[in-house]
Order: C-alpha cells, then sequence, then structure tokens
C-alpha cells in the first residue's frame, strides 16, 4: 500500500464509526461497500468532507433495505439510477450500485445498466483521480485504483480512464466538470482531454439545460473560475453554453481602442470575490453579476469617427441579454430577477460625478438597488479595472463619499424602507375613492414626492396630495 492510500485511510478514521458500522451493516447482508470517487480524492487531499459516496453490489432495494436499518433519514429519488441516499448525524451518504451508462447520439438522459465489478464501475468514471475505491468489506481497508488516479492526483493532472473521446461520448458533461475541476482543484488538463473537449464541443448540446446550470455555478463558484471560464471559451464550450461571454473578445484594431472586454470582465469577477465578505461569503448572484455586466457592449459597440469606441446604453442591452441566458439555462427567477437589476445599474454610479448629486438623486439609487445595495456596492467598485493609479484612487474615493451619504440619509430617514407618506386607506379616505388604478397613481406621485423632499409629514403629504388630485381632474 503506497503513502497515499494510507493517508487516504487516515483521513476516513474520522469517519470510521459511521464508514465502519456501514460496511459492516452490507458485510452481514453479504454485500460489498467501497468508498469511491470524490470523497476518496479528497481524503487524499486531506479535504475530506460530510458527504461520503460508496459503492456496492447490493441491487438498489437491498441497498434501501440495510440504509433504512443504519440511517436516520433515507431518500430513494435516485434509485432508478442505482443511487440511495442517507443521513445519520452530521454525515450524509450515497451508495450507488455498480453501473456503467452512456448517452446514446442525440438522448438528453443516459441509458443505466448495473455492473458485476467494482473495477467495471471504475472504469466508466469521469477522470482517474474519481476513479479510485477503498474497499471496505475486506478484513483489512483496500486501496483500488485500476487507472493510477495516485499519480495523476500527485501530478495535479486531469486524464480520462478510457480515451478521452468515448468518455465524452458517454457523458458530454464531462467536458464542462473537466473545467470545473480545473477551477475546484487548481489541476491541468491533459492535453489529449483538452483536444477531445475541442472537437467535441457540439457534443454539449444533447445534456439538458439543468445540468449544464448545475456544472457552471460549481465552476463559477469555485476559488479560481478564471481557469475553468477560460478552458470553456477556448474549447468552444462556452460559444454553445454561454455564448455572449467569448462574444465580449472585441477585435481591437489600431484606430479604434478600447479595452480587452473580455480580459475585464474576468477582473471584474475576480474583484468582486475579492469583496465578497460584505455579502456574507461567497455569493453566486454577484458573481454572475460580474461575469455578465458587459456582455451588452458587443451589440451596441460604434466606432467614432476620428478613432474611440462606444458603448451606448450597453448596461440596458445587457440586462436582457442576461435575463434571456439565465433563462435559457433554467436558473430560479430570483436569481434571474436580482442579475437583470445589477446589469441594469452597474453604470449609474458614473453619473455621480465629484459628487454633484442631490438628496433625491442618492435615494433613487438606493430605491431602485433595494435588497441588492451591497451587491451594487461591491460590483461597482469591483468594475474599475483602470491602471491609472490616481484615476483608481479618485474613483474608490468617490465611492466611499456617495457610501457614507447614503449611511447618512439612511440613519436620517429609513432608507431601506422609503415609502409614501400616506398609505393607501389614507389616500382613498382623503380622496373618496374606492379601490382603483387611481389609488395606485396616487402612490406613485406620493413616493416621487417622498424621494425628492424626503419625509413631508401626513399634513403636507395630504396637502399635495389633493392639489395634485384637483390638478387631475381640472387641468
Amino acid at each position: 500500500m503506497g503513502a497515499a492510500s494510507e493517508l487516504a485511510i487516515q483521513a476516513l478514521i474520522e469517519k470510521a464509526p459511521l464508514a465502519s458500522s456501514l460496511a459492516l451493516a452490507f458485510k452481514e447482508k453479504g454485500f460489498r461497500l467501497a468508498l469511491v470517487g470524490g470523497p476518496v480524492r479528497d481524503a487524499i487531499l486531506g479535504r475530506l468532507g460530510n458527504d461520503l459516496d460508496f459503492t456496492t453490489d447490493a441491487h438498489p432495494h437491498e441497498t434501501k433495505k440495510i440504509l433504512k436499518k443504519w440511517a436516520d433519514h433515507v431518500w430513494d429519488t435516485g434509485i432508478v439510477f442505482g443511487t440511495v441516499a442517507g443521513k445519520r448525524d452530521e454525515t450524509t451518504v450515497e451508495v450507488t450500485t455498480y453501473r456503467t451508462e452512456k448517452y446514446e447520439e442525440s438522448s438528453r438522459k443516459p441509458d443505466v445498466e448495473f455492473g458485476d465489478t467494482i473495477e467495471g464501475d471504475l472504469s466508466r468514471r469521469d477522470f482517474t483521480v474519481n476513479a479510485m475505491a477503498l474497499e471496505l468489506t475486506t478484513p483489512h481497508p483496500e486501496f483500488i485504483d485500476p487507472f493510477g488516479g495516485i499519480e495523476d492526483l500527485t501530478k495535479r493532472i486531469l486524464r480520462t480512464p478510457a480515451s478521452a473521446e468515448q468518455s465524452f461520448s458517454d457523458d458530454p458533461l464531462r467536458m464542462m466538470r473537466a473545467a470545473r475541476f480545473a477551477s475546484q482543484l487548481n489541476f491541468e488538463i491533459d492535453d489529449s482531454v483538452l483536444s477531445a473537449m475541442h472537437s467535441m464541443a457540439s457534443r454539449i448540446s444533447i445534456i439538458s439545460a439543468e445540468r449544464v446550470r448545475e456544472e457552471f455555478v460549481k465552476l463559477l463558484m469555485s476559488q479560481n473560475p478564471r481557469l475553468g471560464i477560460t478552458i470553456l471559451v477556448d474549447t468552444g464550450l462556452a460559444a454553445l453554453v454561454l455564448p455572449e461571454v467569448p462574444k465580449l473578445k472585441l477585435e481591437i484594431d489600431e484606430h479604434h481602442h478600447h479595452k480587452d472586454v473580455y480580459e475585464h470582465s474576468i477582473t471584474v469577477l475576480e474583484q468582486a470575490i475579492s469583496q465578497e465578505h460584505r455579502l456574507g461569503g461567497p455569493n453566486l448572484v454577484i458573481r454572475l453579476a460580474a461575469l455578465l455586466h458587459d456582455i451588452g457592449k458587443p451589440k451596441t459597440r460604434n466606432l467614432i469617427e476620428g478613432g474611440g469606441v462606444s458603448f451606448h446604453h450597453h448596461e440596458v442591452v445587457g440586462a436582457r441579454l442576461s435575463k434571456a441566458r439565465m433563462k435559457a439555462l433554467r436558473f430560479d427567477n430570483e436569481t434571474i430577477d436580482a442579475v437583470e437589476t445589477l446589469v441594469a445599474l452597474h453604470l449609474r454610479f458614473h453619473g455621480y460625478g465629484e459628487g454633484e448629486w442631490t438628496d433625491s438623486a442618492v435615494r433613487r439609487y438606493v430605491r431602485d438597488a433595494g435588497e441588492l445595495l451591497i451587491h451594487l456596492h461591491v460590483l461597482t467598485r469591483a468594475d474599475c479595472t483602470t491602471r491609472n493609479a490616481k484615476k483608481a484612487d479618485r474613483l474608490a474615493r468617490t465611492y466611499d463619499e456617495l457610501e457614507a451619504r447614503i449611511a447618512k440619509l439612511a440613519e436620517e430617514e429609513e432608507l431601506s424602507k422609503i415609502r409614501p407618506d400616506l398609505d393607501g386607506g389614507q389616500v382613498m379616505q382623503i380622496l373618496g375613492l374606492k379601490p382603483s388604478a387611481d389609488v395606485g397613481k396616487a402612490l406613485d406621485f406620493l413616493l416621487e414626492l417622498r424621494i425628492e423632499h424626503g419625509p413631508l409629514g401626513e399634513e403636507r403629504a395630504t396637502e399635495e396630495l389633493v392639489q395634485w388630485w384637483k390638478a387631475r381632474r381640472h387641468p
């Protein structure tokens, strides 16, 4: 047994009471059980978590019977694919029957067949570093590594157990997983694997939008998303699953200079990540908004006579494009709306200039950002990628001033809860109205007054409302 496999067994000792008792439960019924895949890899890397994957020769229904006695809770939603999950204390386990699976040429659902041996099961895994197992039902834990996963883990490289072409034909999503693991583990991808990703990129089209989204989100939420995004772009996968990103690589000629929008966007993403502590930690919305904030530029690019380039209203176009792409990838509505709002607002600060905004303009900024105000602070600050130190310092100080003004107004007026000075019931009573569109218009009028002038109080708000109503009825 090598040093790496000994490390895996040693790391598993922490889970020994659970893993060993689960293995014993399977062994008593005459079945084999092995820790497999990612948890083995992570155990060797010293990062084993509370989610453990196992493989077994037991049929899924036998697995379910065993888990029902062993676990506190059991889920069988994946039983048709051979997987039954359970949770005991703080540890979640997934137990999968040995299997082989592959996608037919145009199918979005894999054909799953149960296998007879653990070696056969490992041969259909995505990468060699995920094709290692620790057999637990033998007298002593037995390390199984038929494809050299230990060596690849040491070299920090991603290879496939079978040929990359065969692997990606069986499951095209593995191409995106290669980019994701590169980002998560900071691994290189073997040249043969990269070559297959280039030549087979179009096969990703048979994978459902939901599965593509899940892989992309895992990549984006990794410690080094730049690496994975670059791989997706360079292999042509991004052109199929997130085409707006590679389109940011605008042609730059000698007369019409502008920043490399693609490189700028990746840098903004990294700078937003560096500020995520303001949002409580890794945040999907800010990462999506940072990556997509300029995707409206290719469609709005206009060459200026005499040199230079403009992108008028790219934030409006970008908001629309980000919404459409995220809908296509089946993101939830809350995330879509949040990213769309941030992309639409990301240029608003640049109208602040030297701080000449009125209090009403500051109130509108806060009102329009709503619950995403801190996100907007992070995005706006991250969007400064100039190499001019003086300009960067000036922009930072100007935004410091804006945040200070927002804090001061918030303290005085509860900006996050800006409401009209009168409610709907008061409006109907004062104007003698029944519930109708006119009540909504009256509240909109009062809200604009509130934003423009700050708190008015009921008396003045009533006077203003009556005057507005009279003028509206008798212009």
